[in-house]
């Protein structure tokens, strides 16, 4: 075995980090500099989900599953992101749903069995982080999670989730699409609402997994119940965020916009290191997220670079 070494799991932050359609511009300023006062002193006004960042139950849930008012950023364990962790590579098409048979699938290439997820921090390369940017084809056009996946998650116990996406979920599943009170139905590359655009390419019963009347027009109301019912009964639109909501409202915490390195430990089991804020009433954080591993057990990739925001 060779030495154990940290590979940096993190996008870089700046005044121009891509982020959410409806997120503010990050602002950073300075209050003193080299030139005036001797010293550099910066300050940043930014919304704590932007970039690589974890989630709090407190962002989404009013109360958890267990009937408990759901919990905010400084009421979490210290180490309820970080433990033994695997990362997960996920195969799935553009835009595409995971479900539980994608992360099957990626867990027997993995050659780890669901059962020993248990406690641990699954991570998932969808390679979606390569395409970090300011970008339709990033935010919009993303494959993600619903709530399948999410029930995957909490039936198998695990500890974190940390994806390199966009969200804890599927876009349509997000107020981009037709969910939530800031539903914004985003435009396209067409020029028409990416909801239009998702059922002339995979129909409407496709469709149908991310918008609740939809859902109980072609599949029925005990159906939706079925599928959706849980989250409804604590309070919950259940086609609006719903792997958000069945992790964080099962005390399974997130991260969002994993990136950095990713591909040199896909397939690999390390330790994950992840910390926000200790923030008093806090929502989620802003982090540095890294994974110590084996130095002999890192994929030969190339250094990860970015172009976004005019670095190199």
């Amino acid at each position: 075995m060779g030495k154990k070494v940290f590979v940096d799991l993190t996008h870089p932050f700046s005044a121009d980090t891509p982020r959410w359609p409806y997120f503010d511009k990050p602002l950073i300023d300075n209050t003193h500099t080299m030139a005036k006062g001797g010293v550099l002193t910066q300050r940043i006004s930014c919304t704590m989900h932007t970039g690589t960042h974890c989630d709090a139950p407190r962002h989404v849930m009013e109360v958890g599953f267990d009937g408990k008012r759901a919990r905010y950023t400084h009421e979490m364990p210290v180490d309820a992101y970080t433990g033994k962790a695997i990362c997960l590579e996920i195969k799935v098409d553009r835009w595409g749903l995971i479900l539980p048979r994608h992360l099957e699938d990626a867990c027997q290439r993995a050659k780890i069995e669901p059962a020993e997820l248990t406690d641990m921090v699954v991570c998932l390369n969808t390679g979606m982080h390569r395409k970090f940017d300011d970008s339709k084809e990033y935010y919009h056009y993303s494959c993600g999670t619903g709530v399948e996946a999410g029930k995957w998650f909490v039936k198998h116990k695990v500890k974190c989730v940390a994806m390199d996406m966009q969200a804890l979920d599927h876009p349509l599943h997000t107020a981009m699409g037709n969910n939530g009170a800031t539903r914004m139905n985003l435009l396209g590359a067409s020029g028409r609402p990416i909801t239009e655009e998702f059922i002339e390419q995979f129909g409407e019963e496709a469709y149908a997994e991310f918008d609740k009347e939809t859902y109980i027009k072609i599949h029925g109301q005990e159906a939706y119940d079925a599928k959706f019912g849980d989250l409804e009964a604590i309070g919950c639109w259940g086609t609006w965020e719903p792997c958000h909501k069945q992790l964080l409202g099962h005390g399974i915490v997130g991260v969002e916009n994993l990136g950095g390195n990713l591909d040199m430990v896909s397939g690999k089991r390390f330790r994950f290191f992840c910390f926000p804020l200790r923030w008093y009433l806090g929502d989620g954080s802003m982090a540095r997220c890294a994974a110590e591993v084996d130095e002999d057990d890192i994929n030969d990739v190339p250094e990860r670079t970015y172009s976004y925001g005019g670095c190199i």
